[in-house]
């Protein structure tokens, strides 16, 4: 139980239940999880391009020659790599941070590989980064940083747009994001 409670949003009383499921349910499923995590473990590393998780030293969009080098989509964790690959057209390439710059955490520029993203500017094929991480202070305080960096080599900096959910209602939309909206409105 206690090993389970490792997993995000996993208290207590799910990992009891979680436990008591494979051992008087599922034992076979429990050892195929087991085996599985094991392996994952030992296979899934970072890509040594963009950083995102892979079992090889470059991932499948690295390799792809058909993505766009002129853009770069910066994000914060595999995880928005996989759905901006399920929901946009997106076909540049993307750069992982592994997380945003919080100084009280200890997280400062080399720990999200910035070191990394400077070389893969300096290559100079870069024409285009599209910042996509959250819209927290961290976040902004990430994007600023990065923008920095693409300013100093002439490099067309965007971010994604933030604003009012598609089907939302503006009654419902906390403050925040109705100013975002609201001052990055465009011409119709």
């Amino acid at each position: 139980m206690e090993a389970l409670r490792c997993l995000p949003c996993v208290g207590p009383k799910s990992a009891q239940r979680m436990a008591f499921h494979l051992l008087e349910r599922n034992r076979e499923g429990g050892r195929r999880l087991a085996s599985v995590m094991a392996q994952a473990m030992e296979k899934i590393g970072h890509c040594q391009r963009c950083r995102t998780l892979s079992e090889t030293d470059l991932c499948r969009l690295c390799i792809n020659p058909n993505r766009n080098d002129a853009q770069l989509c910066i994000v914060e964790t595999p995880a928005d790599v996989v759905i901006l690959e399920r929901v946009t057209d997106y076909r540049g390439r993307y750069f992982v941070l592994g997380g945003h710059l919080s100084p009280l955490d200890g997280i400062g520029p080399r720990e999200l590989g910035l070191d990394l993203l400077d070389k893969l500017l300096s290559e100079g094929h870069v024409q285009e980064m599209i910042l996509a991480v959250n819209p927290t202070v961290e976040g902004e305080a990430t994007s600023h940083y990065i923008s920095e960096m693409g300013k100093e080599r002439a490099i067309q900096v965007t971010r994604i747009a933030h604003g009012v959910p598609l089907g939302g209602e503006l009654e419902y939309v906390d403050g925040g994001t109705l100013s975002h909206a609201f001052a990055d409105r465009r011409v119709l």
